[in-house]
C-alpha cells in the first residue's frame, strides 16, 4: 500500500513569487453561542453550527481574503470530511493539500461562545497532529515568500518533527517563518521552554497575551508589554495580540508600536487571533512594516469577531 492519499489543487503547487505557505490544522468546529450562563444537567439554549475551522486554515483563508497573492496550506484531515474542507478552503482563495489520513477523523473542535462573546475549546485533534515528515515536500516551498506554522504542530510528537524539518528548509532556503503559539493551555502541557527551542530559528512569534506571558515565564498578572520586550530578545519580531486592547509590536527588547483594535461590536471571537494573523502576513507580503500589519491585523480581527465561526 502506498502513503495517505493527498487531495486538492495545492498537491503541485503552482510556481510564483510571493506566495505564503502556511503549515497547520484544518478542523471542523462546532460553534455554540448560548447568550446565558450553561445550566448544569439540563438544557441551555444556544445557537449552534458546524463550521469548517483551524488555526491555520482559517489565518490562510484570512490572509487570502486580506489580499495575499497565493496562499498554500498543508495539513491532514479524515477522509470522511476531505472533499468539504477542500471545497471551502478552494472557495476562500486557498491552494489546500490535504493528507487524507488513513486511520483519524478530522479534527474536531467544540467552541462554547458566552454572552461576553469570548470562547471555552473542548478539542479532539483527530487527523490534524499526525502530519509527519513525509507529507512534506520542499516543492511546497518553491516561489513563496513567508512561511507560517500553526502552533499547535509543537504539541504532538509527529507533527512537531514535520515543523522542524520546514522550519530547517525554509531558513536554509531565506524564507522567514512565524510561528502562532495557538494554545496557552497546550502550552503548559508541553512546557514553555520546550516550545521556545523547537521555535528556534523563526522570525516572527504572534501570541495573545496569556500565550505570551506564559512563554516569558511572567506571572498572570504581568503586563503583556513586558512579556513582547521579553521574547523579542529570543525572536526578531514579536506581536501580542490582546483583543479589544489592540496589538504591541516588539523587536530586539523594546516596544516599538502599540495598536488600537477597531471598535465592533462583538459576536464570536472564535478564530480572532487567527484573523489577525491572516491580516497581519498579508500585510507584511505587501510590504507593510511591523506596525502598518498590526493594524491590517487588527482590522481583519475586527471583521472576524462579527461574524459566527473563524472564517472569512
Amino acid at each position: 500500500m502506498g502513503g495517505p492519499a493527498v487531495t486538492g489543487p495545492g498537491a503541485e503547487p503552482a510556481r510564483g513569487p510571493g506566495a505564503l505557505l502556511v503549515v497547520g490544522d484544518v478542523v471542523t468546529d462546532v460553534v455554540a453561542v448560548h447568550p446565558e450562563p450553561l445550566a448544569p444537567a439540563t438544557d441551555t439554549a444556544a445557537r449552534i453550527r458546524t463550521l469548517p475551522g483551524g488555526a491555520g486554515a482559517n489565518a490562510a483563508c484570512w490572509a487570502a481574503r486580506a489580499g495575499a497573492p497565493e496562499v498554500r496550506l498543508l495539513a491532514r484531515v479524515g477522509k470522511e470530511s476531505a472533499r468539504w474542507h477542500e471545497r471551502a478552503l478552494v472557495d476562500a482563495g486557498v491552494r489546500p493539500r490535504l493528507v487524507i489520513d488513513p486511520a483519524e477523523p478530522t479534527g474536531t473542535v467544540v467552541a462554547l461562545v458566552g454572552k461576553d462573546t469570548e470562547r471555552t475549546f473542548l478539542t479532539d485533534s483527530g487527523a490534524a497532529l499526525r502530519l509527519t515528515p513525509d507529507d512534506w515536500t520542499p516543492a511546497l516551498l518553491d516561489g513563496a515568500a513567508h512561511l507560517h506554522l500553526s502552533g499547535y504542530l509543537f504539541f504532538a510528537d509527529s507533527s512537531r518533527e514535520l515543523a522542524l524539518v520546514a522550519l530547517r528548509v525554509a531558513t536554509a532556503r531565506g524564507v522567514p517563518v512565524s510561528v502562532d503559539p495557538a494554545s496557552a493551555g497546550f502550552l503548559l502541557t508541553l512546557g514553555p521552554r520546550r516550545f521556545l527551542d523547537a521555535v528556534a530559528g523563526a522570525r516572527v512569534l504572534l501570541p495573545n497575551e496569556d500565550e505570551a506571558r506564559l512563554l516569558a515565564g511572567l506571572p498572570g498578572r504581568s503586563g503583556a508589554a513586558r512579556a513582547a520586550v521579553e521574547l523579542s530578545r529570543r525572536v526578531p519580531l514579536v506581536v501580542v495580540t490582546r483583543g479589544a486592547a489592540g496589538a504591541l509590536v516588539a523587536e530586539a527588547g523594546r516596544i516599538v508600536a502599540e495598536v488600537a483594535a477597531e471598535a465592533v461590536e462583538a459576536v464570536d471571537s472564535t478564530g480572532a487571533g487567527d484573523a489577525f494573523t491572516g491580516g497581519f502576513l498579508a500585510a507584511r507580503l505587501a510590504g507593510a512594516d511591523p506596525a502598518e500589519a498590526a493594524r491590517a491585523g487588527c482590522r481583519t480581527a475586527a471583521v472576524a469577531v462579527t461574524r459566527l465561526g473563524g472564517r472569512p
